[in-house]
This record gives C-alpha cells, sequence and structure tokens, in this order.
C-alpha cells in the first residue's frame, strides 16, 4: 500500500466494521476458522472469538498493562490460531456427559510470541465448557488487575501465581452440568443452533 493511498485503505475497511483501532491489544482476538470451515476443528472456534471480543468491549478495558493481553484460540489441538504462544489461549475439545456432549477448551497462558524469546503457554488441568470461556477470561482479567504488582505484566503475573491459582479461579466454571432443557445452551456451541458432536475429517491444514 502506498503512504498516499493509507486514508483511502482506512476508510475502505471502516465501511466494512474493520477500521477501528486496537490492532495487537486485547481485543484483537486471533482464532482459526475452526469448524466454521475446517473438517478437523472440534469446536467454533470463530464463534467464540467473536463472544469474546463483545465481553472485551462490555468490561470497557482501559488499563494499560491489560490492553497489551493477546488472547487466541484454536478449534481443535493442532494450534493453526497459535494459541500456545498466547497471553491465554485456548483450544477445542469436548467434555462428555451421559450420551451428550459440551463444547470445551482447554486454556494454556504464559505464552510469548514477540518482544522475546517465543515460549509456550501452561496448560491448565481442566476443561471449560464454550459457553462459559468469556466468563473465565473475564476473571482471570479482574484478578490479575486486582492483586499484580507495580508494572507486572500478565505474562510475570500468570508466572509468579502459578498454574494451581489460575485454575482455582475458574474451577467452578469448569463443572459440566447434566443435560436438560434447562442447560440445553451448555450444549450447544457458539452460532450454532443444534447440540454439539464431534465430527472430524481432513482439515485445511492438510489439504
Amino acid at each position: 500500500m502506498r503512504e498516499e493511498s493509507a486514508y483511502d485503505v482506512w476508510s475502505a475497511l471502516s465501511e466494512l466494521g474493520l477500521g477501528e483501532p486496537g490492532s495487537r491489544e486485547v481485543r484483537d482476538v486471533v482464532s482459526c476458522p475452526g469448524t466454521d470451515s475446517c473438517k478437523l476443528g472440534i469446536t467454533s472456534s470463530m464463534g467464540l472469538n467473536q463472544a469474546v471480543q463483545e465481553r472485551i468491549e462490555e468490561m470497557q478495558v482501559e488499563d494499560a498493562l491489560t490492553r497489551q493481553i493477546h488472547i487466541k484460540m484454536s478449534g481443535c489441538p493442532n494450534g493453526c490460531g497459535q494459541h500456545h504462544v498466547a497471553d491465554i489461549g485456548f483450544y477445542g475439545a469436548s467434555i462428555k456427559v451421559g450420551q451428550h456432549q459440551i463444547p470445551a477448551y482447554i486454556p494454556h497462558v504464559g505464552g510469548v510470541y514477540e518482544g522475546g524469546e517465543v515460549a509456550f503457554g501452561q496448560r491448565l488441568k481442566l476443561r471449560l465448557p464454550a459457553k462459559r470461556v468469556p466468563d473465565a477470561i473475564e476473571r482471570w482479567i479482574r484478578h490479575y488487575e486486582a492483586e499484580r504488582e507495580e508494572g507486572e505484566t500478565w505474562g510475570a503475573y500468570a508466572q509468579r501465581v502459578g498454574t494451581d491459582t489460575l485454575e482455582q479461579q475458574v474451577k467452578e466454571l469448569s463443572m459440566p452440568v447434566d443435560f436438560s432443557l434447562e442447560t440445553m445452551n451448555q450444549f450447544i456451541d457458539w452460532n450454532r443452533n443444534v447440540p454439539f458432536e464431534v465430527i472430524r475429517g481432513e482439515g485445511e491444514c492438510a489439504v
């Protein structure tokens, strides 16, 4: 893009809803296509992406250090969404409840992909139902803002408090529910209207 074209490009992007500030900040959530187009996908990572962005907007994050947090998600363990190097990352999984399945995500914390040596995040020992992931993110961010040390980044905070503390902050959210009309929403993935089931085939990365 030529420098003199920058304004015209920004204007065109704005008409598509892509001209807002916040690139590479906490509201700039990254995901792979997930089950929208990839047959290896387990969950609707793009649907979760939208839900997380909406929650971040509702939170009205103003804190400069919090705005530096990067959130990424993949629809399966393969990592096309680079969840493993995110500050807060997730990959798609499932939770079996009797004959039914709940779309779920396994979280990673403390990954690094810029500003230093690349490092994989630590996997937490729990699975979060997909519909509860935005709640978990909000809890972690609020705890971070309340309990961090002066100038402490999310990565440094996560390393200091450890995975056990981060697991305890969201443990109740990881508890599955019994299948019923009242809990049906937990068994339906983001941007879907039918009960969740794992269906896998040849994915985009295998083409």
